[in-house]
């Protein structure tokens, strides 16, 4: 048994601790509802933890109002939960920290390292998000008044549904037990309801430090999409997506994931636990037929989807032509990559010349097509790209007109002294991205 302490927060509140083991210190930041007596003897059983502590002091908490930590703690603040973790850090004397946070406990971790980068040596994120889109809030929106006034019955159970999907009989009871007695009801609904308004998406480009990122696939409860865009702004951080859909780390199968975390914490980088990067800078190129729903109300199934076909390949011989690969389809365009700036570039003009082309001979016909471009060096997993550099080339192709190319500044950098003309387009605020960029226009017609 892992012995624990109590711990006063700033505000007064009583902070549960335990501690195991020896070596570099390694801080498990929870995620929603711990429990450090029941995580031994119920829900998690020693061997994970201690499976952690065989080469490091891991140091465990129960955040305010859950666990034996104190109950109706009233204030679920980010700001509150890192003053706490900060609390622990300083009473143990800790220095030179890894952080190892799950889901909310990740959110926590990176908010955490970005306040005190000069004490946090390394990061883990298991299941971790940036933010909470605003569906999935209302979704949680409407499970609070469940959480409060049933959690003895029922109100377990939607939380059972997306933390471990597919759970047997006995595994329901044994979670739904655990809920039970980690937190009462008013608690947990006050603690769901805050994490929601989380979101630390700003500071990922601040954190330095080595940072492993782990993400099962099929997660039920947050987005595999959130650990990659997480991976993709933190320079240099590593991501692994594990199989799998069950969104806590300690049920499922653990062993691809102790193993990764352990091989990250040894410096080693093997190919079990390594996300394959493109090794060269990319130019990404996505186009968009514009109006397409409208088309298909206009013309009817058939015709419209002539026309995608049309579009689709005018943009595939373009791609070919000047040696660039096809990523995917996105249902109303095709993203594409290209290993030099100007074989994207003079892609991006032929289709629209070919669009322009297109529609000169089928003026009943007529289609449009908006090109978005951004250089960078996406992260590659199973034939498709992620990353930033994505992302921005997806919203570049956006904010576009039809007959529009649109690039970034990086891409306009790239070709410059070419025999490319571009039109400054000043800068845009684009979703999802804090600083505006600034985008180029290329020319094209004649």
């Amino acid at each position: 048994m892992q012995p624990i302490q109590f711990i006063t927060a700033p505000d007064g509140i009583s902070l549960a601790v335990s501690t195991l083991g020896a070596g570099p210190p390694l801080v498990v930041v929870p995620s929603w509802l711990s429990h450090l007596e029941l995580d031994e003897r119920e829900l998690v059983g020693p061997s994970f933890f201690e499976r952690l502590a065989t080469s490091n002091f891991l140091v465990r908490y129960d955040k305010r109002g859950m666990g034996l930590s104190t109950r109706n703690a009233g204030d679920y603040s980010l700001e509150a939960q890192v003053r706490d973790l900060h609390a622990i850090v300083e009473k143990l004397q800790l220095r030179g920290i890894t952080l190892f946070g799950s889901s909310q406990g990740g959110t926590i971790s990176i908010a955490y390292a970005a306040e005190h980068p000069e004490n946090v040596s390394q990061l883990i994120l298991y299941g971790a998000y940036h933010y909470i889109p605003a569906q999935v809030r209302e979704t949680l929106g409407a499970v609070l008044p469940l959480l409060r006034t049933d959690w003895v019955g029922l109100g377990t159970a939607p939380m059972l549904e997306m933390f471990v999907p597919g759970a047997s009989p006995e595994m329901r009871d044994s979670f739904a037990s655990y809920q039970r007695e980690a937190a009462n009801g008013h608690d947990a609904a006050a603690i769901l309801e805050a994490l929601a308004g989380y979101e630390v998406t700003a500071l990922l480009s601040q954190l330095v430090m080595p940072t492993l990122v782990l993400h099962r696939r099929d997660d039920q409860a947050v987005d595999v999409q959130q650990g990659r865009e997480i991976a993709s702004r933190i320079s240099g951080a590593r991501f692994i997506p594990l199989e799998g859909k069950i969104h806590l780390p300690y049920w499922g199968d653990t062993e691809p994931l102790l193993e990764a975390i352990e091989d990250f914490l040894s410096g080693e980088e093997g190919p079990r636990s390594a996300e394959k990067t493109q090794a060269a800078l990319q130019t990404i190129l996505f186009t968009d037929m514009e109006g397409s729903t409208a088309l298909t109300q206009r013309l009817g199934d058939v015709k419209a989807q002539e026309l995608v076909r049309s579009h689709n390949r005018i943009v595939r011989d373009a791609v070919k032509a000047h040696r660039g690969t096809e990523i995917k389809h996105t249902g109303d365009g095709l993203m594409a990559c290209f290993p030099l700036v100007s074989g994207a570039l003079d892609c991006a003009i032929a289709l629209q010349r070919a669009v322009a082309a297109h529609n000169e001979e089928n003026p009943t016909g007529q289609i449009g097509v908006r090109v978005g471009m951004n250089a960078g060096e996406p992260i590659a997993e199973e034939d498709d790209l992620f990353g930033t550099a994505v992302q921005l080339a997806r919203r570049i192709c956006d904010h576009g007109e039809a007959g529009h190319i649109l690039v970034s500044d990086l891409v306009q950098g790239l070709a410059s002294g070419r025999e490319f003309r571009f039109t400054d387009q000043r800068e845009a605020k684009l979703k999802g991205f804090d600083t505006p960029v600034r985008l180029y226009e290329v020319a094209w017609r004649d």
